[in-house]
């Protein structure tokens, strides 16, 4: 069984920077691309962005310039290192993963239960 568990969010000040962590748990023979979305109220959720395991980075228009993902392949776990946050960053923010647990021979696609991240004054 695989867990994915995001850690790092919470309330920041526009202008201000957050990093979240996800960390991938459990059988897991090989994480391949992982990734950050997120979902405001009453929207769609939104690719933020996504890392390969050689490091090849991906990200939303939204974002760009202004966050950082990064990602540790020996700890299954990604970064996203979030600077001059606006209030319309505010999204509950999702880990995504491409896994191959060592019960199957498929990658399956996990995703983590979500972390609330508000930029508010």
């Amino acid at each position: 069984q695989v867990q994915v568990v995001e850690s790092g969010g919470g309330l920041v000040q526009p202008g201000g920077s957050l990093r979240l962590s996800c960390a991938a748990s459990g059988n897991i023979f090989m994480a391949f691309t992982m990734g950050w979305y997120r979902q405001a109220p009453e929207n769609q959720r939104e690719r933020i962005a996504t890392i390969t395991r050689s490091n090849i980075t991906n990200y939303g228009d939204s974002v760009k310039g202004r966050f950082i993902i990064s990602r540790d392949n020996a700890k299954n776990t990604v970064y996203l290192q979030m600077n001059s946050l606006k209030p319309e960053d505010t999204a509950v923010y999702y880990c995504n993963a491409d896994i191959l647990p060592t019960s199957t021979g498929s990658v399956e696609e996990y995703w983590g239960q979500g972390t609330q991240v508000t930029v508010s004054s």
